[in-house]
């Protein structure tokens, strides 16, 4: 093994939580950094909304701790609720520290603070409508100015390195087999700690507002070693993505509809007053299940989102990004409504972590979509997402930081061998399972489920596992395999988890159990080869 691929920190994913780790570890630790893409390819840097806080003097910890805890519909946990929300001014100003150009009041030195969905105050910070390419362009160029961290662009992770730990009796992560997409390599880096931070499952499904690579990557290798994985029924589906054949389903910011855009049918006739008290500013679940609702009861293609009744410089001002984007499509938002449709946009489960963001698997940390803290609960509240990233980077990190020292180093593994495989060129095999597979969860695990459509998906789940696991076997890797074997191993756990919840709850909505259960109770897989208990270590 070349002494090069031994590190302190193996982070796998370069979004908002995996730079803020980085950057947050102490810079005499050597740290790698995967980045599946470049490092602006995440869904961190496609972002538009904003980034929750309590910073104005108006608003109040308890008053956002109890918008997210209705939000999340009874299962949120309230320790992780509050532990989040009282972290998040300090997270805020680190941000602020770190350079990064939030909107301010015209004139004035405070900021623009804005309104979305289940929000009782407006507390969202934002830089216009780009605020994930704000934060992350900002901690992208800190990261590539740290001495300590050695960037990977173009790689993603094959799978997780574990041994047993002697001390503990118990499995610790050492590192993970990574291939370089370029050159078709695999080289195995190990570490005494490693992050998890590698995005959500949103590619899941056939429509999505989520980059290519969010593809559970993070979620499907902690399970394979021995991680559990809770509340991955509730998928949240962005309400409002674009609705046009060349524009691979954008997202237009929950913010229009926080500064009034109006939810109407394709009649021009405003809807969302007969789904719920708030209108437009309904949780997203609510929103999203209305638009469902209303396309499939008309039979229409779209439905339409209008913020033209607002002065044309405010439109533009506020909204740049969205009006430049939709303009390149031939619709002006400034006198035209926009037509829209939901979109998978969330995996609010995840891996079970606590406050420091550790899991099951020792030395192995999961952090953001990856991690399932207990913030969100059954419905994520909007722009409590980016909050939640640096706040438990940041509790990783310092964990990190503290226990390093009395980490050993990793035994040696054996690099990866593909001796044994045949080189392949049917990507026709791959690119037909994929499209299969988002099409059925699209169709039977989407917004609205029922148990036969359930049993349906998961039938199908099995026979795709049984063909991808074979092709995987023996044939050479390379990213579109890796992402489509994790998208049919987080899809089926999708369907477990949604087969367990007999009930109607959040983002999880099923004819068959339209009610609420009695006691709110969380859904936690626990894998066979579970890393939390004991193990017997050979000491020969």
């Amino acid at each position: 093994m070349k002494p090069t691929n031994l590190y302190d920190v193996l982070i796998i994913g370069s979004g908002a939580a995996g730079l803020t780790v980085a950057l947050q570890l102490d810079p005499s630790l050597r740290v790698a950094l995967i980045s599946k893409a470049t490092l602006q390819g995440g869904a961190s840097w496609l972002a538009q909304g904003g980034i929750a806080a309590v910073i104005d003097k108006d608003d109040s910890a308890e008053a956002h701790i109890a918008d997210t805890l209705a939000a999340g519909a009874g299962l949120c946990h309230e320790d992780a609720v509050r532990f989040v929300v009282e972290n998040g001014p300090k997270a805020v100003h680190w941000l602020i520290d770190s350079g990064v150009d939030f909107t301010k009041e015209e004139g004035d030195e405070s900021y623009h603070l804005t309104q979305e969905g289940g929000h009782s105050h407006r507390r969202i910070l934002h830089t216009a409508d780009a605020t994930g390419k704000e934060i992350t362009s900002t901690l992208v160029e800190r990261a590539l100015a740290a001495e300590n961290v050695q960037i990977f662009e173009h790689h993603c992770a094959v799978d997780l390195v574990t041994q047993a730990d002697r001390s503990s009796r118990k499995i610790r992560c050492t590192g993970a087999y990574i291939l370089d997409i370029e050159s078709g390599d695999v080289e195995l880096l190990q570490a005494k700690s490693v992050v998890l931070a590698s995005g959500g499952a949103s590619k899941t499904y056939l429509y999505t507002s989520n980059p290519d690579g969010a593809s559970g990557d993070g979620i499907a290798m902690a399970w394979r070693r021995g991680c559990r994985v809770g509340n991955l029924e509730f998928n949240q589906f962005h309400p409002t993505c674009l609705y046009h054949p060349k524009a691979k389903s954008f997202l237009i910011t929950e913010a229009l509809r926080g500064e009034g855009a109006i939810l109407k049918l394709p009649d021009g006739t405003p809807f969302m007053q007969n789904f719920h008290a708030d209108a437009e500013l309904a949780p997203r679940d609510v929103v999203a299940r209305a638009i469902d609702h209303e396309m499939k009861r008309l039979g229409s293609d779209c439905l339409y989102l209008d913020i033209s009744h607002k002065p044309a410089d405010f439109i533009i001002e506020h909204f740049p990004t969205v009006y430049k984007r939709c303009l390149e499509f031939g619709i002006d938002i400034t006198t035209t409504p926009i037509p829209i449709v939901p979109a998978a946009h969330y995996t609010c489960g995840g891996i079970v972590v606590n406050t420091k963001g550790q899991t099951d698997l020792r030395n192995l940390y999961a952090i953001g979509e990856s991690a399932f803290t207990g913030l969100h609960g059954a419905n994520r509240m909007a722009s409590n997402s980016l909050l939640e990233c640096l706040v438990y980077a940041q509790a990783a990190a310092s964990e990190i930081n503290h226990l390093n020292d009395n980490i050993s180093q990793p035994d040696f593994v054996r690099p990866w061998d593909e001796s044994q495989v045949e080189y392949s060129d049917e990507n026709v095999v791959i690119s037909h399972n994929w499209d299969e597979l988002r099409r059925f969860m699209w169709d039977y695990v989407g917004i609205v489920r029922t148990d036969k459509r359930l049993q349906r998906a998961q039938h199908r789940i099995h026979l795709l596992q049984k063909e991808i696991q074979e092709y995987y076997s023996n044939y050479k890797v390379g990213r579109d395999l890796l992402e489509l074997r994790n998208l049919a191993t987080v899809a089926e756990l999708i369907i477990r988890c949604a087969l367990q919840r007999k009930e109607s709850r959040g983002l999880h909505y099923t004819l068959d159990y339209p009610n609420l259960a009695p006691i709110a109770k969380d859904t936690i897989l626990v894998p066979i080869n579970f890393a939390g208990q004991d193990v017997i270590i050979n000491l020969d």
